[in-house]
């Protein structure tokens, strides 16, 4: 691991170090420079409070793909050939599959650690600790993503080489129910089917996924409220809590 973690440093690493400050340099001539943007964006009020607060985001321009990215990285790195770049790019990424797949969380120095994350498959209702209940086998589990995080020292030279300038605003639409509608519709749609995902809330209510993810959780912890999560992360499931 060591050698394919000093290679991964000299192709991804550096290039995604000084993308911000070499672009001028890697674009056609006659393409526009861009800076990098942030957008101010306003927060759900979930508490009520009646208080506008803001969140910032970067602007994504557009997403690159491979060649894209090895034809950037070999312009500024001219002492490797694309076909360098390539293999070694794809000489790692084979390697962390593999080594994830049996059970080991990589750290890449200076890009950061990877970890497989299991859900349970489709096809298949969660697991329980109930007496009586079924229980899951390995096949009913499956790496369902990989979790990374950033190591410190590549969010720090990214922030470094990145000026930012202002991009605009992102404003609320008003809900169009209130929090005490929207957890009506919630219980509602609980009474007729056995759980409910973060994205039929979101559908039921109008709300944004990641504002509906946030408001569900508040739901659940209270216990007034009538509903309960099981799960975590992605296989997260909201369920109409036992009646005293």
């Amino acid at each position: 691991m060591k050698i394919y973690s000093q290679a991964l440093k000299i192709v991804l690493f550096r290039g995604i170090l000084y993308f911000c400050t070499c672009i001028q340099n890697v674009l056609p001539q006659g393409t526009n420079y861009f800076m990098a943007q942030y957008i101010k964006k306003e927060m759900p009020d979930l508490n009520g409070t009646g208080e506008k607060k803001a969140y910032y985001k970067l602007k994504t321009w557009r997403k690159l793909d491979s060649d894209e990215f090895v034809k950037r990285c070999r312009s500024i790195h001219r002492a490797y050939d694309e076909s360098v770049i390539k293999g070694v790019v794809s000489a790692v990424c084979e390697h962390l599959a593999y080594e994830i797949a049996n059970g080991y969380s990589v750290k890449i120095d200076g890009l950061g650690t990877f970890t497989a994350k299991l859900g349970v498959r489709e096809d298949k209702e969660m697991d329980s600790f109930e007496e009586g209940t079924a229980k899951l086998n390995a096949k009913s589990i499956e790496v369902t993503g990989v979790t990374y995080r950033a190591d410190k020292n590549l969010i720090r030279e990214i922030d470094q080489n990145c000026d930012l300038v202002r991009g605009g605003e992102e404003r609320l639409m008003k809900p169009k129910y209130t929090l005490r509608q929207r957890m009506e519709k919630a219980r509602q749609f609980l009474k007729k089917n056995v759980y409910m995902r973060v994205d039929e809330y979101a559908s039921l209510t109008g709300l944004s996924y990641s504002t509906a993810s946030r408001e569900l959780r508040k739901i659940a912890s209270d216990p007034e409220s009538g509903i309960i999560s099981q799960g975590r992360k992605s296989g997260k499931l909201y369920l109409l809590g036992k009646k005293e």
